[in-house]
């Protein structure tokens, strides 16, 4: 294929995995094209290029846990010489315009970085036509055909709104929307247990801001028990709320336009009512496979998680079509691992590499006011692959100002 609109690479996704693969692919002298287009969140809320970590992810969240340690940070000041306040005043349209001007500069700088490797940036959707053929929509509906010999998928996920609370999506917000506030959300109730759960949560109470987090079950699944324990006792003694064994049956909006929620306390056995100004949505993500019409082309989704099937090499159910980063089934959803995994399928394809991506024993960090790194396998994981007289558990706790040791 030549000229025109024929590309040897196609990426599908704008965010940190497939910007990686397109630009290493281009340092091989390739012919390649990116499509990415961000479908408004249901408040509205919309980004520029660089994907979830860029805009409503990774860099925003740690801007935003940075801001509140500092202010935490305040109230010892002075037992360090430092003669502040112990408390002064948060200020969230501040931070809020230069958490997203600065947004903003990376999003211009990904379409320089595109443009110096001459890479082809296309603010479409795509929708596959044939296993060779994408046709992408722009946002006034001009349309446009791209054909290329390799296609790799990396449009990640959204957040999932609940289906059965009535008013979920109409009055609450996500991840999607909370770093796009002009203004403070006021008094929050966070839904969920996740790690963007309480790190949203973490940095609203280190704000000064009345903040709940409702957990159905436990904290951090997948993590370490143990450690999320501490995570969690240690976010509750610095005011977090935590409503536990709770879900919400329904949101409605009240003529002071704040929200009134309701929901099911399973371990009182009773319903409960509160008031907030703003509830904000953690209960999973949602990938975005829906659009690509995959069907058309034989791409195949797991069943369950309608993540995308691949193997080893990241190839999917068709041959030259890839799947990278969150959109991939079985893979670490983080952006380290996205990109490594988006520059090593390049090298492979055009540098004449072979070596794989190692899935295995991927670090990662948990930015809570206590921050949790990690990797390798959780005590709840090592007994079960290995059964628990097969595993030897040794942990060790250092107190410094409240803070835990580790566990290895």
């Amino acid at each position: 294929m030549a000229g025109g609109n024929n590309y040897d690479l196609l990426v599908i996704g704008g965010g940190s995995g497939g910007l990686a693969c397109a630009k290493e692919a281009a340092s091989f002298g390739q012919r390649v094209a990116v499509m990415d287009f961000v479908v408004p969140s249901p408040r509205g809320t919309k980004w520029g290029l660089g994907g979830t970590c860029v805009n409503v992810g990774c860099i925003p969240k740690k801007l935003m846990h940075q801001s509140a340690l500092l202010g935490n940070a305040l109230q010892d000041a002075h037992h360090y010489g430092w003669e502040a306040p112990a408390s002064v005043p948060h200020n969230w349209a501040h931070m809020a315009e230069a958490v997203q001007n600065h947004i903003k500069s990376l999003n211009w700088g990904h379409r320089v970085q595109l443009q110096d490797r001459n890479v082809k940036y296309l603010n479409v959707q795509g929708s596959f036509v044939n296993d060779h053929t994408v046709q992408g929509r722009d946002n006034a509906g001009k349309e446009i055909t791209v054909t290329a010999n390799h296609i790799v998928i990396a449009t990640g996920g959204r957040p999932r709104y609940p289906d059965d609370v009535e008013g979920a999506k109409e009055y609450g917000i996500t991840s999607d929307d909370l770093f796009w506030l002009k203004e403070s959300p006021g008094k929050t109730l966070v839904v969920g247990a996740s790690y963007v759960s309480l790190e949203c949560a973490g940095f609203l109470t280190g704000f000064g801001l009345d903040t709940t987090v409702m957990m159905r079950s436990v904290p951090l699944r997948g993590f370490d028990q143990q450690m999320a324990q501490l995570v969690t006792s240690y976010m509750e003694s610095h005011g977090t709320k935590f409503l536990k064994h709770c879900t919400v049956k329904n949101v409605g909006k009240l003529k002071d336009n704040r929200l009134q929620v309701t929901w099911n306390n399973h371990a009182e056995g009773m319903e409960e009512t509160n008031v907030f100004d703003t509830v904000m949505w953690a209960v999973g993500r949602v990938p975005e496979t829906r659009c690509l019409n995959l069907e058309k082309v034989g791409v195949k989704l797991h069943p369950e998680s309608q993540k995308v099937l691949v193997n080893s090499s990241d190839t999917t159910s068709v041959a030259h079509i890839y799947a990278i980063g969150d959109i991939a089934e079985g893979r670490p959803e983080l952006t380290p691992t996205a990109i490594m995994a988006g520059k090593l399928l390049a090298r492979r394809l055009f540098g004449q590499s072979t070596e794989l991506m190692d899935y295995e024993n991927v670090p990662t960090t948990v930015f809570t006011p206590l921050e949790y790194g990690c990797v390798g396998l959780s005590e709840e994981q090592a007994e079960k692959r290995y059964g628990e007289e097969g595993i030897e558990v040794r942990d060790s706790e250092r107190v410094l100002g409240g803070h835990a040791g580790n566990k290895g």
